[in-house]
């Protein structure tokens, strides 16, 4: 197995273009003249996947009331897979109540004792109040019990590829075995608004009533006219005031955390001036469009040598501005590729620097199907493979 190089063409310039076969993971743009007063924070451009900012997004932290998002992933995707509905009914336990619910002196919905309450509303007092005992009451009525549902929370979370956090109760209340992580906080974001864009409505509801007691909802950007539709706040001492937020402006979407500031006003400032930042900051550039062909691949013992590569959406990136002379782009995939090759097959990765840090990855594609050439064809493959060192085996 090997890296091929071959030239990619760029629709922007200047640039400096280059195929590299090493591996690297995503990383935020480099040397932005920005600096946040959040200990953990990172700021996505959602809809190229350009990070824009990030800081000791990997540094663990207790997550407060925003590990409610991973725990409304798992009662959306029983709502999404039909085991439950938004008119089922669960009971008020004892547990739920002295737990989360008006005793406990924490977030709470006001759920009666021994009252039954339909899922439509626990979800409302889950989000929009973010109520302790509104996420108690699904854990148990879903799985039995609070300890067999942060099972299944810890189960999709490694499903989702979260890799910093871990999940002990699914209320966020305090526990230091709790962990999640600014990089995981995003990506539960993330999966959220494209898995359940219905579901997902109801963070940006402003109030929720229940036992006759007014709420609003505790996100403060809701109101402040940026475009914010979601999620969560949280609280602990030991972790500060954080928050993961998603906005819509112009058309584009952006979604941030940060996490460790003093207050609940910093905290809100906080991500409010870098939601303008990145509004401001950057320009955005396409690179290439859907089904536009990124480069061409080599293709070995096919009845044509090469086949086209390209991204399923548009390639789009966005740039610190003054940055563009900075910009280098690289492919990479394992090749030559062997024939028969299929069509829409994922071959390799296109990667976007901004001088030695790397911001955008996307996934690459075969452009078309390449049938097993003849038998004289293959041979004259072999022979320039063998000139070059490298013979695969036929499979």
């Amino acid at each position: 197995m090997m890296s091929r190089w071959f030239p990619l063409r760029l629709l922007i310039a200047p640039a400096v273009l280059t195929v590299l076969g090493a591996t690297a993971e995503l990383r935020a743009v480099a040397a932005t003249p920005y600096e946040s007063k959040a200990t953990s924070a990172i700021l996505v451009d959602v809809d190229s996947g350009t990070i824009l900012y990030r800081k000791a997004a990997d540094a663990a932290f207790q997550p407060a009331a925003m590990a409610k998002m991973m725990t409304m992933v798992v009662v959306f995707d029983a709502i999404q897979s039909g085991k439950l509905k938004l008119d089922d009914s669960f009971p008020v336990s004892e547990h739920a109540w002295r737990t989360g619910g008006a005793p406990s002196g924490s977030a709470t919905m006001f759920a009666a004792l021994k009252s039954s309450i339909p899922v439509a509303d626990l979800l409302r007092g889950a989000i929009v109040q973010a109520g302790n005992d509104a996420c108690i009451i699904l854990a148990e009525g879903i799985a039995g019990s609070e300890g067999a549902f942060v099972d299944m929370m810890n189960r999709k979370a490694a499903e989702l590829g979260l890799t910093g956090s871990h999940f002990t109760n699914v209320s966020g209340l305090t526990d230091p075995a709790q962990k999640v992580t600014a990089d995981d906080l995003y990506k539960i974001a993330d999966h959220i608004i494209h898995t359940y864009p219905d579901l997902y409505k109801i963070y940006a509801e402003p109030d929720f009533t229940w036992n006759k007691i007014y709420q609003r909802n505790r996100n403060p950007l809701l109101s402040a006219g940026i475009g914010v539709d979601g999620l969560s706040t949280g609280f602990t001492p030991e972790s500060g005031y954080g928050l993961t937020a998603s906005a819509i402006r112009d058309g584009h979407r952006m979604t941030l955390v940060v996490s460790g500031l003093p207050t609940d006003k910093e905290r809100a400032e906080e991500a409010r001036k870098l939601f303008e930042w990145g509004n401001t900051a950057f320009e955005r550039l396409r690179f290439f469009d859907r089904g536009e062909a990124v480069a061409q691949a080599r293709v070995y013992g096919g009845t044509t040598r090469g086949v086209g590569l390209a991204t399923e959406e548009p390639l789009d990136i966005l740039l610190l501005r003054g940055n563009r002379e900075r910009i280098r782009a690289r492919v990479v995939y394992d090749g030559p590729l062997v024939a028969p090759v299929r069509q829409g097959a994922q071959v390799g990765v296109v990667r976007v620097s901004v001088g030695d840090v790397q911001v955008l990855e996307k996934p690459v594609y075969t452009m078309a199907a390449i049938d097993k050439g003849s038998m004289d064809q293959r041979a004259l493959d072999a022979v320039q493979q063998l000139l070059i060192g490298w013979l695969p085996q036929w499979k």
